[in-house]
């Protein structure tokens, strides 16, 4: 998760226990009621915050599996380049060999003709 995600999290935190506070200070109800209303406000909170990680680790999964994806398209891509160098260079190495073999073979065929 990143950092402004984290962010998000320790506000809606924040802002719900102040929330939560305020309500309690100025709130003219019994021990009961209060505690009852502290407890389904904390829930409440709780479910927004699980709500929020949710989403963002959803978003993270995305993120991560496109990743993998553009990463598996680049390995098909570079293969297939290397794929080809490797057949270029392949057919350049045979044009090579036989320039040097015909360069060998007419050297000796000038020597022939030189020791005639």
């Amino acid at each position: 998760m990143a950092e402004k995600d984290w962010d998000l999290v320790k506000a809606l935190v924040v802002g719900g226990l102040i929330g939560a506070g305020l309500g309690i200070l100025f709130a003219p109800k019994s021990g009961r009621e209060t505690r009852d209303d502290i407890a389904r406000k904390a829930d409440e909170l709780l479910a927004k915050v699980g709500e929020e990680f949710e989403k963002e680790d959803g978003k993270g999964r995305r993120a991560y599996e496109g990743a993998i994806d553009k990463l598996m398209q680049a390995e098909e891509k570079a293969v297939e380049k290397i794929a080809d160098v490797a057949e270029k260079l392949s057919e350049n190495k045979s044009r090579l060999m036989s320039a040097i073999d015909a360069g060998r073979e007419a050297y000796r065929e000038e020597k022939n003709k030189n020791e005639a």
